[in-house]
């Protein structure tokens, strides 16, 4: 059985606002587990994140997961915060470092807060038994000394309580796979769920992979070249290249996936369908029955 789950952020004006509902209305019917909505890299949009998530539980069927991280707090206001939404109930938390501010050339930790996501996941155990997933990378958090130090962390938030590990995006599966057999090795029996980034335009999937340090593929390069301003022939390219990435990761055992949408519907529905993942099909009337 699939099971996906989807990533949006928080808009920055009312025409990204209408898209990002647009689509929250149009993969909502494929039953996801979860949607998340993320914070800004130093937590400056956590009120829009909070408005977001409580809208999507108050209007929708959906389970709605804020994003919650390190930065910028002390342990105090994030403790309420995590309070705050269960009493308004939120049962599911995406716990995160999170990322320096703008201008910041490294991360540092709040003097009065939580250090790491680790430090994070333990504290929200202890304010109630939310249901936390957590960040992964196959290929290395860009700041790891070693791969061998970043699986120790990742160990140390499961160790925690975390319940998934969701992966940052990747475009060599092999190295996810290589990835959920050193995880296993070391005893993390939690799903690690592959993070799918449908590539909307490749420019910009090169500025993200830049700075979280994911490969890209020269086939990958390849297929998306001289499509900058042929935004038709890209999105059937891009179509190709994620639906022949999980149909790999099917085979593989892999039954839960989580797509960062961009707060775009229409290549994260098309993955869906692909994977089988659709609508439930509406009753068939009988011949001759009142319609």
């Amino acid at each position: 059985m699939i099971a996906v789950s989807f990533e949006f952020f928080p808009p920055a004006d009312a025409a990204m606002e209408a898209t990002l509902w647009q689509s929250v209305q149009r993969l909502a019917p494929l039953a996801p587990r979860f949607v998340s909505v993320t914070y800004g890299a130093d937590g400056s949009t956590r009120s829009r994140t909070h408005n977001i998530i409580t809208r999507v539980q108050r209007e929708t069927a959906l389970t709605g997961a804020p994003h919650l991280t390190c930065v910028g707090a002390p342990r105090e206001e994030i403790l309420a915060i995590a309070r705050a939404y269960w009493e308004q109930g939120i049962r599911h938390i995406v716990a995160l470092r999170g990322d320096p501010p703008q201008g910041a050339t490294r991360y540092e930790p709040h003097p009065g807060g939580y250090a790491y996501a680790a430090d994070l996941v333990a504290a929200l155990k202890g304010v109630a038994d939310f249901e936390i997933s957590v960040a992964a990378y196959p290929e290395g958090h860009p700041e790891a000394p070693s791969r061998e130090r970043d699986l120790d962390n990742l160990r140390r938030k499961v160790d925690a309580g975390a319940t998934r590990a969701i992966t940052q995006f990747f475009y060599d599966t092999e190295a996810y796979l290589r990835f959920r057999d050193r995880c296993a090795a070391l005893g993390i029996s939690v799903p690690i769920v592959p993070g799918i980034l449908p590539i909307t335009r490749f420019p910009q999937v090169l500025r993200f992979a830049e700075r979280c340090g994911a490969t890209i593929p020269a086939r990958l390069r390849e297929r998306f070249a001289g499509l900058d301003d042929d935004p038709d022939t890209r999105r059937l390219i891009a179509a190709s290249v994620a639906i022949e990435q999980v149909e790999r990761l099917r085979e593989h055992g892999v039954t839960d996936f989580h797509f960062y949408t961009l707060n775009r519907a229409e290549l994260t529905y098309a993955i869906c369908h692909a994977l089988g993942v659709r609508p439930p099909a509406a009753p068939a009337i009988a011949a001759g029955a009142p319609a």
